[in-house]
């Protein structure tokens, strides 16, 4: 059945712990959102400050995101992910000991975040990685849209809803408090985590051979006697060698930069002028759209994987920009509203498999780096997007700017297929019910 096939990741044990954990630790982290915007309200600050203690963050993780996977495929996961874990509730608490206390300070906040975001840039891709490490190659699909699932609900609806609450009935401080409980309970639980196994693959004995002796130091021995400039240039290489993937994150790097300015910057505007709505009207359509890819990447977790895995992906994502070209043409807010749903659940349909990709064809030993990779291409033109859609709007009508951005990304996807051979390539790696070749992956139309 559909539905028992997206919980066959609970049955085994080290994936209940690790997803217990990161449920807690995403809804903690839905909570830091609210807290930290109240708290620096609460000290007397204002937009510059706010932009200052985000941006911070945004810093941290960026700047450390390639080093994360460096240490993802040098370190063994497990630790790596506790120590993080333990990291975070070391910053929180602090921060709500100074806050109830009355002591704290907005500079206190800035390190704080930046702190949280050098831990989020070391935790993905180590999480990416024992991914593999845990669960047969036939349950990282589930496990991904089960993730896919829970992060918008807990991050983006849940931790926020509570931490208003907070905040309104108490105090910013409070709020505070309460993430660093959920930290105190994610590291706790993750301590339960048992020394990294060997990867349980379909190929496990390549995967084993690749990622080196089991244990706790099954990433280690792959590692010794290498440079960080050689193992970045090791996944940067890997990544330029392989047409599925190098086309992938082309094609990510042009539709981050052609629609998350104008969904996050452009969008509240087409609700002023175009529909009459305010702010509630612009959150209620976000949250349409992360209904959108929480329930798509759940239903993707309840079906095997696709054959045609890569046509699929691509389709989802290029098909599903489709309707924000007209976003800039609707008066209504139910056609608004129908746009971004399918373009959330087009979204998540596309991202769960691409994690499952990512875990099933990369070599462990790079797994840590190609996800840093792909997770920094991501991350690091979303400023750059956002920054250029204000400007953009003051010389150019709405509706071009979103008519563009829903054009250019499907043109861009169909090249990205013709340019990799992804039709050849799927075919050519079978992955349908767990069954794939060695990591002589990726080398089709090289």
């Amino acid at each position: 059945m559909p539905a028992l096939r997206a919980l066959r990741p609970f049955a085994h044990r080290e994936y209940r712990v690790l997803i217990a954990a990161l449920a807690i630790s995403i809804f903690g982290s839905g909570m830091w959102a609210v807290a930290m915007v109240y708290e620096v309200i609460h000290l007397g600050g204002g937009p510059l400050e706010l932009s200052l203690v985000a941006a911070a963050g945004s810093v941290g993780l960026v700047v450390f995101l390639l080093v994360g996977g460096i240490a993802a495929d040098r370190v063994p996961q497990r630790l790596l992910i506790i120590a993080v874990e333990g990291a975070n509730l070391a910053v929180i608490a602090t921060i709500s000991g100074l806050a109830v206390t009355g002591l704290l300070q907005l500079w206190h906040l800035a390190v704080g975040a930046f702190v949280l975001g050098v831990g989020a840039a070391f935790f993905f891709p180590a999480y990416s990685a024992i991914l593999p490490r845990i669960l047969p190659a036939e349950d990282l699909l589930a496990a991904n849209g089960l993730e896919g699932t829970m992060r918008p609900l807990l991050q983006q609806a849940a931790g926020p809803a509570v931490a208003g609450v907070l905040v309104a009935s108490l105090s910013p401080a409070y709020a505070v408090t309460g993430v660093a409980a959920c930290h105190l309970l994610a590291f706790c639980i993750l301590n339960f985590l048992r020394r990294q196994p060997v990867p349980v693959s379909s190929d496990g004995a390549a995967a084993a051979a690749a990622a080196g002796s089991a244990g706790d130091n099954s990433s280690t021995p792959a590692r010794a006697g290498t440079s960080v400039l050689h193992d970045l240039r090791e996944g940067v290489g890997y990544t330029v060698r392989t047409p599925w993937l190098l086309w992938t994150l082309l094609w990510a790097c042009i539709s981050v930069l052609f629609l998350i300015g104008p969904i996050e910057v452009l969008v509240p505007f087409v609700v002023r002028d175009q529909l009459g709505g305010d702010a509630r009207m612009f959150g209620f359509l976000l949250a349409i759209m992360g209904a959108g890819g929480a329930a798509a990447s759940l239903a993707t977790a309840s079906f095997p994987l696709p054959r045609r895995y890569l046509t699929v992906m691509m389709v989802c994502w290029g098909a599903g920009s489709v309707p924000l070209a007209a976003v800039g043409f609707m008066d209504s807010f139910w056609a608004v509203a129908a746009a971004l749903f399918v373009f959330g659940a087009t979204g998540g349909v596309g991202m769960v498999i691409w994690g499952t990709l990512l875990q099933r064809r990369v070599p462990p030993h790079l797994l840590g780096r190609v996800s840093s990779l792909d997770f920094f291409v991501s991350l690091a033109l979303m400023p750059v997007s956002m920054a250029l859609a204000g400007p953009a709007a003051e010389v150019l009508p709405l509706w071009l700017i979103f008519l563009v951005a829903g054009t250019v990304c499907p043109v861009m996807a169909v090249v990205a297929m013709i340019a990799a051979r992804m039709p050849a390539d799927e075919l050519a790696h079978p992955l349908a019910g767990g069954a794939e070749e060695p990591f002589s992956d990726g080398l089709v139309g090289t």
